[in-house]
């Protein structure tokens, strides 16, 4: 397909945006309840509003959170023992700053509030859900760090921001993994779990998507924290390393990464779309922010043009992203391996929309 070469980041991104406007009407967007699949999603989506300015993007994101939290604040449906239901509430900041409407704001104040009394482990971890005892999933700061800190900073409340860095610290400290440089999937504090290692509760396997919400979430977090936070500097050098240590992993021929990370000569695993756009954002925004040397965004373009290379286009004309593993929870290696994979999944296309928003901003930067 010609055009692959032609579009800037930026059009791509309005052209996964159509395609699932074309798919769903944003009061449809699956699950039926709010959760992180919508959040991801429409959280890209906002990125490529900010870009564009069109107002179809900012009505589609409105329309669904309207079809979510009720004239009185309340939210219709949500999960308050799993992290993954915080998550889309970072759609409602930027609704109550172009509105004024206090329900979005309500909604907040129902939301993170939660963070305050959650279940921990007894090193003081989040539990990623009730029936996860114990478990911290590097998922969970996505799902959790983002909201908490742009609360922090929009309500003057910094203790929620203390709060994340520590389970940022913390989740760091016991899924690290000082060989590779990568994080495991998971930690069982009890180390009950059945894929728990009997001595240090981690996770088997390095699982590409849970790696790339960790840098994300915690890039996402660095823009509402101050400068001087005694837990910054800490963690931008944990961010650099981590991307670092996933350069010497992408696999050379198609620019992307593995299903399974670091297992790049097993020949039954398989490159995966997501996790590479989350590390094509990861690395080109730690870049733009100074925490990596400019040419870490070779590894980002050849990253982003592994995945345009892999865009189909459907009988209508709408950009197909496929390679998407679905959702997973922790296992032993042929559990991920086995892991079916979708086209056009919502924190798939939400992943894709987070790069091509990125990539634009790179792009412009070298254009200057």
């Amino acid at each position: 397909m010609t055009e692959k070469t032609v579009l800037t980041p930026i059009a791509w991104g309005e052209k996964a945006c159509e395609a699932l406007m074309h798919k769903f009407e944003p009061e449809q967007l699956p699950p039926h309840y709010f959760h992180y699949h919508q959040g991801v999603f429409l959280s890209g989506m906002e990125k490529i509003w900010q870009q564009t300015g069109e107002d179809k993007y900012f009505d589609y994101i409105k329309r669904w959170v309207d079809s979510q939290v009720q004239p009185d604040g309340s939210i219709k449906e949500f999960h308050r023992e799993q992290l993954d239901d915080i998550q889309p509430g970072v759609l409602l900041f930027n609704l109550y700053k172009q509105t004024g409407d206090e329900r979005y704001k309500t909604a907040l104040f129902t939301l993170v509030p939660l963070l305050k009394s959650w279940k921990v482990n007894e090193e003081g971890g989040f539990w990623h859900k009730d029936r996860y005892p114990n478990q911290m999933w590097l998922d969970g700061l996505y799902m959790a760090g983002p909201i908490a800190a742009m609360f922090a900073e929009a309500f003057s409340q910094p203790e929620y921001i203390d709060m994340m860095t520590f389970q940022a610290l913390l989740v760091h400290e016991h899924t690290y993994d000082a060989r590779t440089g990568l994080l495991f999937h998971g930690w069982d504090a009890s180390k009950q779990a059945p894929w728990a290692d009997p001595v240090t509760g981690q996770a088997p396997e390095f699982w590409g998507r849970a790696i790339g919400w960790y840098p994300v979430a915690l890039l996402e977090m660095f823009e509402y924290m101050p400068e001087d936070h005694k837990d910054k500097a800490r963690l931008a050098e944990i961010t650099k390393e981590l991307l670092i240590a996933l350069t010497r992993f992408q696999d050379p021929a198609t620019g992307l990464w593995y299903q399974v990370t670091d297992k790049t000569d097993h020949p039954d695993n398989w490159l995966e779309n997501s996790c590479t756009a989350l590390y094509v954002h990861a690395i080109a925004k730690a870049v733009r922010f100074g925490y990596l040397d400019e040419r870490y965004m070779e590894y980002a373009w050849k990253g982003y043009q592994g995945v345009i290379d892999t865009l189909m286009v459907d009988d209508e004309g709408y950009v197909v992203i496929g390679n998407i593993c679905i959702g997973t929870g922790i296992g032993e290696y042929a559990h991920y391996i086995a892991r079916p994979t979708c086209e056009n999944d919502l924190h798939g296309v939400g992943g894709f929309l987070l790069m091509c928003a990125e990539m634009s901003l790179a792009k412009t930067k070298s254009a200057i």
